[in-house]
C-alpha cells in the first residue's frame, strides 16, 4: 500500500517502486509496431472494476473473451457492461477514424485501458496483445504502466494449414488450434480436408465418401516401409460439425479455408467412387504416403459433375472468399494411356508447346474449368505452384510451396501470391539437428526457429508491383508422421510465434535475439495452456 500511495504522488520515483511487483509489459509476440511510454500514474489491475463495451454482439463477445483471460492471468472475474461504470475499467470501443480493420490502439493510464479499433477485428487484436502483456498466473498485484499502444498487420492474408487427412483430428483440437492461431494473430485457417489416405467432410450427395473414403483399413509403418498396422483408422466431420468450426473461428476473426485438391490426391475418393477414375479401379483408400498415378479422370464429364457437385455442399458450408482446389502432384500417366483423356485434349486442340505437355495443358484446361465454376458461385480459386506449369488464369491466387521462385513468377505474371516455402514453412520438419534416440519419427527436413524467423516474404528483387500480389504467407502442418495431438502441438510451437512475427512485424523491425526473448515469455502462457512446444532453443 506505502508503494501504491507513494507512486500517486511520485510517478518519477515509479521505476524503482515497483521492482517487487508483477508488471503488464507490451514487450509480446508480434511485436507491436509502436510502444510509447506516457507520463503519469500506474493503473493497478486490482482497481479495475469492469469490462465495458459498445458497437454489439462482437464487441460483446470481445469483451466476454478479455474478461476471461483476466480471470486467468491475476484470478480477477471483471463484469461485462454496456453502460458507464465508476471506477477503473477496461474500455472496449470502434475508432472509425482509424484506417485498416485490424488497426488498433491501446491506452493505458491510472484510469484505465482504452482498447479502440476500427472494426471488432481490430479490437480483437488489440485483446489478445493485452492478453499476452499481462503476467502469467500472478501471486500479487500487477501493475500497468502508463502507455499508448498503436499496432496494425504487415500482411491481410496470416495462415495457418493444418491436414487432418493422413492423420484425423477431432472437433476439440481443431478448436484449440484455432485458439492458437487467434493468440498469434493469425487470420486464417486452412483446413485440409481431403487427400489419399482419407477424406474428411460429409458430402450428402455422394455418401460414399465418408462411408468409403473417411476410412483406410491398413497404414503403412514408418516411412513406407512395406509392412502395416492392420487396423481401421480414419473419422470425418458432419456437415453440422463443420459449421460449428466455422463458427468458431469467425467469432475469432478467422477464416477458414477449405482444400479440396484434385485432380491428384484424390484415392480415397475414386475408392469411394471408382468411375471417376481412368481405370475404374480397383482402388483403396491409401494406406501409404507419397504421391501416386491415379488421379480424377479429366476426359469424362462426369468428373466435373462429381467436382462440382462437391463443391456446391463446400461453398454452403464454408464462406470464405477462397476455396483452395489444390492442383498439387498430379502424375500425367494415367492421362496419357487413357482414351477418354486422349478425345479431351484433342476437343480442346491441346498441344505440346514450350517444353509443356498436352497432359500438363489438360490439367490447365481442368483447373480453369473448376475456377470457372466457383467463380460463377461468387467464390475465388488458390492452388499449388504447379499450377504456374498448366497456365492457368492469373486471377487463381498461387500458393508458392516448393521455393520462394515460385511466388516471384506468380507475382510477375500478375498473380496473388501466398508464400509457404517448404524450406522456411513447413512445420511437419524437424525443429533440431542432433541426431538424438528420442526424436520423433518425422518426415525429415529441418527447419529451426531462427529460420522461420529469417524469411523475407516480399524481397527487393520483386518491383513494387510485383510486391504488391504478395498478400501474405503461410506454414503448413503435414501429418503423415504427426499421429497425436500433443505432436501437433509441439511441432507448430513456437514455431508459430516466427511466423506471426513474419506475418506481422515490418522487416526493418525485426530483431531475432529481441524476439527469443519475448518468444520466452509466450512459452510460460503455453505453460499455462497445456499446451506442448519445442524447448529447445530456450
Amino acid at each position: 500500500m506505502k508503494n501504491r500511495l507513494l507512486s500517486l504522488f511520485f510517478p518519477l520515483l515509479f521505476p524503482l517502486l515497483v521492482v517487487a511487483q508483477e508488471r503488464v509489459d507490451f514487450n509480446v509476440v508480434p511485436q507491436p509496431r509502436q510502444v510509447v511510454n506516457q507520463k503519469g500514474a500506474p493503473l493497478y489491475l486490482s482497481d479495475l472494476v469492469a469490462i465495458t463495451c459498445e458497437g454489439g454482439e462482437d464487441m460483446r463477445r470481445n469483451a466476454s473473451f478479455l474478461a476471461e483471460y483476466v480471470k486467468t492471468a491475476i484470478g480477477k472475474t471483471l463484469p461485462v457492461t454496456e453502460g458507464k461504470v465508476k471506477g477503473a475499467v477496461v474500455a472496449l470501443k470502434l475508432d472509425k477514424k482509424m484506417a485498416g480493420e485490424e488497426t488498433y490502439r491501446i491506452a493505458v493510464s491510472q484510469k484505465g485501458i482504452v482498447i479502440s479499433g476500427a472494426s471488432p477485428k481490430g479490437v480483437f487484436q488489440g485483446v489478445q496483445t493485452l492478453r499476452k502483456a499481462m503476467p502469467v498466473d500472478a501471486k500479487g498485484d500487477v501493475v500497468a504502466p502508463a502507455v499508448v499502444v498503436d499496432d496494425n498487420p504487415r500482411f491481410s492474408y496470416r495462415g495457418m494449414h493444418l491436414d487432418v487427412s493422413r492423420h484425423f483430428f477431432g472437433v476439440d483440437f481443431v478448436k484449440q488450434y484455432i485458439d492458437m492461431l487467434a493468440l498469434h494473430h493469425i487470420n486464417v485457417f486452412h483446413f485440409h480436408i481431403t487427400d489419399d489416405q482419407g477424406w474428411r467432410v460429409e458430402i450428402k450427395k455422394y455418401p460414399k465418401l465418408t462411408e468409403v473414403g473417411a476410412w483406410r483399413r491398413r497404414t503403412v509403418v514408418g516411412r513406407n516401409t512395406g509392412l502395416y498396422e492392420y487396423k481401421t483408422y480414419g473419422g470425418y466431420y458432419t456437415q453440422e460439425q463443420v459449421r460449428d468450426i466455422v463458427e468458431y473461428a469467425r467469432e475469432r476473426y478467422i477464416t477458414v479455408i477449405p482444400e479440396i485438391d484434385m485432380p491428384g490426391h484424390m484415392e480415397a475418393a475414386l475408392a469411394s467412387y471408382p468411375e471417376l477414375g481412368c481405370t475404374k479401379g480397383p482402388y483403396e483408400v491409401e494406406p501409404n504416403w507419397g504421391v501416386f498415378d491415379d488421379i480424377l479422370c479429366a476426359g469424362r464429364d462426369g468428373t466435373f459433375d462429381f467436382v462440382e457437385g462437391v463443391l456446391d455442399e463446400i461453398i454452403q458450408l464454408f464462406p470464405s472468399e477462397y476455396i483452395h482446389i489444390g492442383g498439387d502432384e498430379a502424375p500425367r500417366t494415367r492421362w496419357k494411356a487413357c482414351p477418354d483423356c486422349q478425345q479431351r485434349i484433342r476437343q480442346e486442340g491441346l498441344r505440346d508447346v514450350d517444353g509443356k505437355t498436352a497432359e500438363d495443358r489438360l490439367q490447365g484446361y481442368f483447373m480453369k474449368r473448376v475456377e470457372k465454376y466457383l467463380n460463377s458461385k461468387g467464390r475465388k480459386a488458390i492452388g499449388w505452384d504447379e499450377l504456374l506449369d498448366c497456365d492457368v488464369n492469373p486471377s487463381t491466387t498461387i500458393m508458392s510451396w516448393r521455393g520462394v521462385e515460385g511466388g516471384q513468377v506468380a507475382s510477375q505474371k500478375g498473380h496473388d501470391v501466398i508464400m509457404v516455402p517448404t524450406a522456411w514453412f513447413y512445420f511437419d520438419y524437424y525443429q533440431v539437428s542432433e541426431d538424438e534416440w528420442h526424436k520423433p519419427l518425422l518426415i525429415g527436413g529441418y527447419v529451426p526457429l531462427e529460420k522461420v524467423y529469417s524469411f523475407e516474404p516480399a524481397p527487393e528483387t520483386l518491383t513494387a508491383e510485383q510486391k504488391s500480389h504478395v498478400i501474405g504467407l503461410q506454414a503448413n502442418l503435414w501429418t503423415e508422421y504427426v499421429y497425436a495431438e500433443e505432436l501437433a502441438q509441439y511441432q507448430v510451437l513456437p514455431r508459430m510465434g516466427a511466423l506471426s512475427e513474419v506475418q506481422w512485424v515490418l522487416p526493418e523491425k525485426k530483431d531475432y535475439a529481441k524476439y527469443k526473448e519475448r518468444q520466452a515469455r509466450l512459452n510460460r502462457l503455453y505453460d499455462t495452456m497445456g499446451w506442448k512446444y519445442c524447448k529447445a532453443e530456450f
